[in-house]
């Protein structure tokens, strides 16, 4: 899994591997739809610059690990899909949203740290 994160966070934001220091793996996650994905644990030294992949990311930025450790951000909700009601975690930052599997692994990463 270490080598798979590394690899497309290269492809997808042009992220440079020695700016990279891996420091633990998560439980697989398991989305709504049935993907399994292995979180992978990274520190990134400062000084990188990004090159987003138009055709896999939308937008990055970052956000203090102490915003996305405090449960207070982490705003449960729902919509209905397919006559099934799909609940799942949304963290608004500063205009941003982070929501769905993305705010899935980090909420579980929040559970491990402090629940």
């Amino acid at each position: 899994p270490e080598a798979a994160a590394l690899r497309e966070t290269f492809e997808e934001i042009g992220l440079e591997r020695d700016r990279v220091e891996i420091i633990g793996r998560m439980p697989d996650y398991v989305s709504g739809s049935g993907y399994r994905i292995a979180p992978v644990l990274a520190v990134v030294r400062p000084g990188f610059s990004l090159t987003l992949n138009a055709d896999e990311v939308d937008a990055a930025f970052e956000v203090p690990l102490r915003f996305l450790m405090d449960p207070a951000n982490h705003a449960r909700d729902s919509r209905m899909w397919d006559d099934l009601e799909w609940f799942f975690y949304d963290m608004p930052y500063g205009g941003q949203r982070i929501w769905g599997v993305t705010a899935g692994i980090i909420r579980t990463l929040y559970e491990r740290l402090y629940a």
